[in-house]
């Protein structure tokens, strides 16, 4: 077949393809109107289906249409208890007048119903504060008085004037509010107490159950609620509770919750609100209550409430029946606390008698564990300088921060090993140590000479010149006398030993399982000097927390592992009465991190903690080894400070610190003690504190 006959044939080919493609298209369209059609027919069908044959049925679905809303109420909060079953804070019921708003109620008959309570529970709620907007809210909620006010209102001031908008019912609501006067508001204390009340049950939302009041309740205004309460739209008597504290030594690490009144604190709405709770919800606002807030916090109550078609309330379900908060179990022996708390007392007080405490701010003292971190004992004592009164003050344990001194030493000679500018026992000549333009700097023991030292006596006579060539070294400039410093490196060294430090738990956060711990002072590095950086070296510049420091002796004790304290040891199912229940949950150890040097080199800060306890003369914490039960190891510091006198003189102190754990071989204590501010350079309370605490543990519960 030739070419041009190919063309030809498949010209023929496509013009019969488009002949029947064109052929298609009417068949397609008359499809689509049949199913459009068809479609249509139901339609019509389903509409005379509703509107003719079922009209009657949909017409009474119509009318008994309403709607569903959700209520939920709280329930009362778990119970606290220290480590042998102690109740710490528990709930005591009470009598409560509460107040459950419908969506029919108006404000009149509220404020009929607040002065019709004053009569039978008066002063009930005489220390609430009431505003000046409250006083004319409840002036406005008089029926009558809206309508005077309304009255007096024009037809313009009703309109925005600048777009002659009508005024939304907020803004004329305002507008109202303006125009009630001082004299108008003029209440009796009868009035004022009903103004208190109303307050209470007009901030209650719809279908929602306020406590209006709540304390002691005698029965014969119990019972003349309970009689009255057909007359008393939404009242009802029945219990609330408030949170019980002890007065134990445990106390202030408790907590606090916030009221009803208060509910959720602003900073924290929107986070509890995206967790289900109502605004008015009591819930924890500091320490153990706020950090075991999800277990303390109780199982809401969530009913449904329908409504009719005319808002009246049909039918109620309950979607699930609320549980008591979980019971807490603390870490610490209330009866140790006491104890603990009683050695600081003893020891603070005979300083003060000495005449050497009048400047110091107080004394605190930290216990761990230190192969999970639980706190064992957590206890301050705060002294007012102006009057010289001592209080307790466990927060400060962990709030307040003091500069450490020498106890820092076994993190910087850490700091040498990871930076590679010592190696494991190195001996370092102590010298006294003089950079050009600066005063000398040199240890306590040489009085000026020299002797070679080991990383152990380092620690053992507490060297400030072995710390101070590590940090040249680090800087890059190994001492020689007079020398000249390059400050190239300043920053980059001032990091590198806080890190080393931070690894100990020293100026970073430890992990504390409940809120509002002190990371310290920690100033920034690139607005400090080279004599700062030197300072840092041997504990003279950056501050710490008593609780850091416990959680440094306890990284050193285990062989180093760095874990977060907490100070709760498990969550319990609640029960009745102050039974504690069933565990439900345990506290897991949680794991910071490691001390990044090698075993051998750990056992070196160990032993050298040991000698400071046990060495020979110039060892410096001598004291405690006559009269320890277990051998115990140390590191004490003496820092360099200054304080301010009542007469505004300031006056050269020591702030007296300890970090210690024991026994030697075993350790299962580790404490921190931090005294600021002694005047005194021959003081020992720090060694006398910790040795006792160590001798109370003993005492008490006997080491393994």
């Amino acid at each position: 077949m030739s070419k041009n006959e190919k063309n030809k044939n498949k010209n023929k080919k496509e013009k019969k393809s488009v002949g029947n493609s064109i052929k298609a298209i009417p068949m397609r369209i008359n499809l689509l109107f049949f199913l459009i059609f068809t479609l249509f027919i139901i339609l019509i069908a389903r509409l005379y289906n509703m509107q003719i044959v079922h009209h009657d049925f949909y017409l009474k679905k119509l009318e008994e249409a309403g709607s569903v809303t959700k209520v939920v109420e709280s329930t009362p909060r778990g119970q606290i208890y220290d480590a042998k079953g102690t109740v710490l804070v528990s709930n005591k019921a009470k009598t409560a007048v509460k107040f459950t708003r419908s969506n029919k109620i108006s404000a009149d008959q509220m404020r009929k119903v607040a002065e019709k309570l004053v009569t039978i529970v008066p002063g009930a709620l005489e220390n609430e504060p009431l505003t000046e907007r409250d006083k004319k809210d409840f002036y406005l909620a008089d029926a009558d008085n809206l309508r005077k006010v309304q009255e007096a209102t024009t037809t313009d001031e009703k309109y925005d004037k600048k777009t002659g908008d009508k005024l939304s019912e907020g803004s004329l609501y305002a507008l109202y509010i303006s125009k009630v006067t001082d004299g108008q508001i003029q209440y009796s204390p009868e009035q004022e107490e009903a103004a208190k009340i109303f307050k209470r049950m007009n901030a209650t939302s719809n279908f929602n159950t306020t406590i209006v009041i709540s304390g002691d309740l005698s029965d014969v205004q119990v019972a003349t609620i309970a009689e009255n309460e057909s007359k008393l739209s939404g009242i009802s008597i029945g219990n609330d509770w408030d949170r019980d504290y002890g007065k134990t030594a445990l106390r202030p690490l408790l907590g606090t919750i916030s009221s009803e009144r208060a509910g959720i604190p602003a900073e924290d709405l929107d986070e509890y609100l995206s967790k289900g709770y109502s605004r008015n919800d009591r819930v924890g606002t500091s320490y153990v209550e706020k950090g075991y807030e999800e277990y303390l916090q109780g199982t809401r109550k969530i009913s449904e409430v329908y409504l009719d078609k005319n808002g009246n309330i049909s039918d109620t379900k309950v979607l699930s029946d609320g549980k008591p908060g979980k019971n807490v179990k603390l870490t610490i022996d209330l009866k140790f606390q006491e104890g603990v708390e009683d050695i600081l007392q003893k020891h603070y007080q005979e300083a003060k008698n000495q005449g050497i405490a009048n400047v110091s701010e107080g004394a605190y003292a930290v216990v761990l564990n230190p192969d999970d971190g639980s706190v064992l004992a957590m206890a301050g004592l705060t002294q007012n300088k102006e009057t010289g009164e001592i209080t307790k003050d466990a927060l400060q344990s962990f709030t307040g921060s003091f500069v450490p001194g020498s106890v820092v030493k076994g993190a910087t000679i850490t700091a040498g090993w990871q930076y590679g500018v010592i190696n494991g026992n190195e001996t370092l000549i102590d010298q006294p140590i003089q950079i050009a333009g600066s005063p000398v700097k040199q240890s306590w023991f040489t009085n000026g000479g020299s002797l070679p030292i080991n990383a152990v006596q380092a620690l053992e006579y507490s060297s400030n010149t072995y710390m101070l060539q590590i940090t040249l070294k680090m800087l890059g400039q190994p001492y020689y006398s007079n020398m000249g410093l390059d400050l190239t490196n300043k920053d980059k060294v001032f990091e590198e030993l806080r890190k080393t430090y931070g690894q100990y738990g020293m100026g970073v956060p430890t992990g504390f399982d409940i809120p509002g711990e002190s990371e310290g002072l920690v100033p920034p590095a690139d607005k400090s000097s080279i004599g700062s950086l030197l300072d840092l070296s041997f504990g003279q510049y950056d501050n710490y927390t008593t609780l850091q420091l416990a959680q440094y002796a306890a990284t050193v004790a285990n062989g180093g592992t760095r874990y977060a304290p907490h100070i709760v040891s498990g969550i319990y199912e609640g029960s009745d009465g102050n039974a504690l229940g069933k565990e439900v949950k345990s506290i897991d150890t949680k794991e910071v991190n490691k001390v990044d040097i090698s075993k051998d080199d750990m056992d070196i800060i160990k032993e050298g903690f040991y000698q400071v306890v046990h060495g020979d003369s110039m060892a410096t914490a001598k004291d405690i080894s006559a009269g320890e039960s277990v051998p115990i190891s140390a590191k004490t510091g003496t820092a360099e400070t200054f304080a301010t006198d009542a007469n505004g003189n300031s006056v050269s102190t020591t702030s007296n610190n300890i970090v210690a754990y024991a026994p030697s071989n075993n350790p299962q204590i580790a404490l921190g003690v931090m005294i600021p501010n002694i005047a005194s350079t021959n003081s020992h309370i720090n060694q006398e504190i910790g040795k006792d605490i160590v001798n109370l543990y003993n005492s008490m519960y006997g080491f393994k």
